[in-house]
């Protein structure tokens, strides 16, 4: 039997975090899981299929999401109701609203990911495996690729941007020196030709995500926990 679970990331008041529902059924009754749930029939796409459970469980607009498939999960005793695979996708947009459960979840909210990776809040399944990976990933892809973005509006200020690198990797970086670094990557951000008014200070520019696939050179993250970058 093959399931789809989801990995979906967003920032909520400057704070990364992830969707979670709550079991409404065995096994794991009452515990808190991704979203996901069984291939509808043998004729249906994965990709589809986590769509599908995605609205079903959270009724949240798949179409407002950058979504990707992160892995294949599939140890022997990983589900107690017998040998199921899982595909697992990572999926991430900017200002998510608040979900509302259905089907077999009993409830569904958006939890800070670091009580996850604490261990404040223990996952089912094989959940937080995937949970680790996804989070991992995203960071990864943060280095190599315009990912960020994803998380951001259509528009938005370098300041912001800095402020989901800073958020998903968990790291404090030097505001002259990102500033820099992301202006001479080639494709990475466009200017609008706009400016936003703020209540004190200069005006900032607005920028859209550009036409780049992948940063050249790579914004490379500190290392560490709550590294900082050095200048």
């Amino acid at each position: 039997m093959v399931t789809v679970d989801l990995v979906i990331l967003t920032l909520r008041a400057s704070v990364l975090q992830v969707l979670l529902v709550e079991r409404g059924i065995e096994p794991f009754a009452g515990c808190q899981a991704l979203p996901g749930g069984f291939l509808s029939d043998e004729k249906e796409d994965l990709h589809a299929a986590a769509l599908r459970e995605l609205q079903e469980e959270t009724n949240l607009d798949a179409s407002r999401l950058h979504i990707e498939q992160l892995g294949t999960y599939g140890a022997p005793e990983r589900d107690p109701r017998g040998r199921i695979l899982t595909v697992a996708y990572l999926a991430i947009a900017p200002g998510l609203p608040e979900p509302v459960a259905g089907t077999d979840a009993s409830g569904a909210a958006w939890t800070p990911v670091d009580r996850v990776l604490s261990g404040q809040v223990r996952l089912a399944f094989d959940h937080r495996q995937i949970f680790d990976d996804a989070v991992e990933r995203a960071r990864t892809k943060l280095e190599h690729s315009p990912l960020a973005t994803k998380f951001c509006g259509g528009e938005f200020t370098i300041a912001e941007l800095q402020g989901v690198y800073e958020t998903v990797w968990d790291v404090k970086l030097d505001e002259r020196n990102f500033y820099r670094k992301v202006q001479r990557i080639p494709g990475f951000i466009e200017p609008t030709g706009a400016d936003r008014r703020a209540a004190k200070g200069r005006p900032a520019r607005m920028f859209r995500a550009g036409p780049a696939k992948a940063l050249h050179p790579p914004l490379t993250r500190p290392e560490g926990p709550h590294a900082e970058e050095e200048s």
